[in-house]
């Protein structure tokens, strides 16, 4: 029999209502049940995309024994990460306080007041791998419960007091040093790979902060090793298997040093983020490789992750469907891998593919005899591609998560944005309005000002949290610049308002990742910009380039109380944070604008948007930027003082150098 998930709209929580375990989604009525009958609560996290969270459901939720033993001893809780970070985010905090690691399908135990004493990520049914076996795990606790329950309470409370202790920023306050800054970077050229790119050893998941913060420091520095370094690393990703080759997009990350074998789910973030870093590189090399790659993502996301009225889809899962005669079989990557006998064999060596498949470490078997395509010779030409993509097409595909979140919804507006300037492709700019509109008309409210975070099948749910309003204030100032449309403007400056008045820590600086009124056991601020960028570091970017069009002095020292707040973190462990890093540097550069006016506009756009300039604040047709003689006239002016006026395309180009 289905259980209470079936009323659920998260495709991660219906993918579990046919499981006989008896779940309940985060809330009072499980809270309640748990007070009620004194029992400890088994927390369950993860998402539907997520190859580990599928194996722990073949293995022990849809197992009838472990679920016994759950039902007979545990509130069980099943919670979508994607819909509720804020609660993911403390207790994964505890996960990897306790374990030194962390990672999903998290699962956690509380107390019925909601504090952890037990945690951890991936449980094998029985002990394997060197992990305990999820049901001896769950009958030890049950007795621990039972018999030493004093303790057990009194491990909670003293874990809380860490964690209340880790995620207080009182202690901040003092400036951020400007040396934190070469720091990063020194850090960065220490952990950098010279061969394949990246940072750090396998696996390697890219972060597009860092490539955000190496742009701006060179750009800050002239240092060519800093772009070198972003640019080679961009290089080799697109050459890998974890790019998509066919069908444009990227997989979640690399298991191996050389970006070869990917985990193959992709994540509309990661989408949105590495599009902006495509195009930043085009924008400072003018070459077009990086041009294409980001025409590729974009492509991939109108086609395959665009619901029909705009709004951008959440992910595709890493595993699909090996056979449609065994629809229940599924396999990492089987939509992506190839035989080699299906190959031509000119493409098959283009795309490095071997008789008996390229995989050489294969762990799990899953791509034996198969092969995944990377650029392993000569280009393959377009229409090669496209045959290939035609085949492919006719696969199972893997699942899709079609919720739209409106924070992923803000950064993919901004990479359409950013597209549509960079690449002079109206489409973009057309998909980013369209994504802007969906979010405005059903996840916001005008009365009162306040975002919902999730629209699935009609259903808009869940208070917005930070991330929503300053990733989606962020993308509305992005497609502002993009159209010059005031009322994308106005939007962000309202949400921006908002969410000072939602978030702030009036006493501290920052802002934390929920509203006071929230019943969550903690308050956090978010302090690591990893594979999305903190919300704080998105919110300091945002007020600073607000108060940039505005002049609106209460926007810059909310940022710099911000930046004052994380001040010991970028001072002593910048790493943790390189896209705060970047809005630091936008609070130290030189406050530059553009203004074009005249009917002739768009070629002196198109210059413009050629080069890289990370703080201008872009004026059309500002009266207070005449046209002179008549003719489209362009200003660039710095720290309130303009160079002449010029009428000239070439002149106006050698001035933006």
């Amino acid at each position: 029999m289905p259980n209470r998930l079936q009323h659920e709209k998260s495709p991660y929580l219906l993918q579990h209502a046919n499981n006989p375990v008896d779940w309940y989604s985060w809330g009072e009525e499980a809270f309640a049940k748990a007070r009620a009958e004194d029992k400890p609560i088994f927390l369950s996290v993860g998402y539907s995309t997520c190859h580990w969270c599928h194996v722990m459901e073949r293995e022990s939720f849809e197992n009838g024994e472990i679920a016994a033993i759950l039902n007979r001893h545990f509130v069980s809780i099943k919670l979508d990460r994607e819909e509720r970070p804020d609660v993911d985010r403390i207790y994964m905090l505890f996960v990897q306080a306790t374990t030194g690691g962390g990672g999903w399908p998290m699962s956690v135990f509380l107390t019925p007041d909601l504090k952890p004493f037990y945690g951890g990520t991936y449980f094998p049914p029985d002990s394997r791998y060197g992990r305990p076996g999820f049901g001896h795990v769950l009958e030890q606790i049950a007795q621990a419960w039972a018999l030493q329950r004093g303790k057990v309470i009194e491990s909670s409370a003293s874990i809380v007091g860490e964690l209340e202790r880790h995620t207080d920023f009182a202690e901040g306050r003092s400036a951020v040093d400007t040396a934190a800054l070469d720091s990063i970077y020194s850090y960065l050229r220490r952990t950098y790979d010279s061969r394949y790119g990246g940072f750090g050893s396998a696996p390697k998941f890219p972060r597009p902060a860092i490539f955000s913060f190496l742009f701006r420091y060179h750009h800050r520095t002239r240092n060519p090793e800093a772009l070198e370094m972003a640019l080679h690393t961009l290089r080799e990703m697109a050459k890998g298997g974890m790019n998509d080759q066919l069908g444009g997009g990227f997989h979640r990350y690399s298991v191996d040093e050389r970006w070869f074998v990917p985990h193959f789910e992709k994540m509309l973030y990661d989408q949105a983020q590495l599009a902006v870093a495509y195009l930043e590189a085009f924008q400072i090399t003018g070459d077009a490789l990086y041009a294409g790659i980001a025409h590729d993502i974009l492509g991939y996301v109108l086609r395959d992750m665009t619901h029909a009225e705009g709004g951008f889809y959440s992910a595709e899962d890493a595993d699909s469907v090996i056979d449609p005669a065994h629809p229940h079989e599924k396999g990492e990557g089987a939509f992506y891998i190839w035989k080699y006998e299906d190959l031509d064999s000119a493409v098959a060596r283009a795309f490095g593919c071997r008789t008996g498949g390229n995989v050489d470490n294969d762990p799990h078997g899953e791509f034996t005899g198969r092969n995944i395509l990377y650029q392993g010779g000569d280009p393959v030409p377009a229409e090669v591609k496209e045959k290939l993509l035609a085949v492919r097409v006719l696969r199972p595909r893997p699942h899709l998560d079609d919720k739209i979140l409106t924070s992923w919804n803000g950064l993919m507006i901004s990479a359409f944005a950013k597209g549509g300037q960079a690449l002079g492709d109206d489409r973009y700019t057309k998909a980013a309005a369209r994504a802007a509109s969906f979010i405005r008309d059903r996840l916001y409210s005008a009365a009162t000002g306040l975002l919902q975070r999730r629209w699935r099948d009609g259903d808009a749910a869940i208070d917005g949290f930070l991330d929503d309003y300053a990733f989606f204030a962020q993308g509305l100032i992005d497609l502002f610049e993009a159209t010059f449309e005031k009322p994308w403007l106005d939007l962000a400056r309202r949400l921006t308002s908002t969410m000072i008045d939602r978030f702030e820590d009036r006493d501290h600086g920052a802002f934390f990742n929920t509203p006071e009124a929230s019943d969550l056991l903690l308050r956090i601020k978010e302090d690591y910009d990893g594979a999305e960028p903190a919300a704080n570091s998105v919110a300091v970017s945002n007020l600073l380039r607000l108060a940039h069009y505005d002049q609106d002095a209460r926007l810059k020292d909310t940022a710099a109380r911000t930046l004052a707040a994380f001040s010991s973190r970028l001072n002593n462990a910048g790493m943790t944070l390189p896209q705060m890093a970047s809005s630091f540097m936008m609070s130290l550069a030189p406050e530059s604008q553009i203004a074009i006016s005249g009917t002739q506009a768009e070629a002196f756009l198109r210059a413009l948007h050629a080069h890289f300039r990370p703080y201008d604040a872009v004026l059309l047709n500002d009266t207070r930027f005449p046209t002179v003689n008549g003719q489209t006239t362009a200003y660039v002016c710095e720290n309130f003082t303009c160079q002449a006026p010029t009428t000239d395309l070439e002149q106006f180009r050698e001035l933006l150098k």
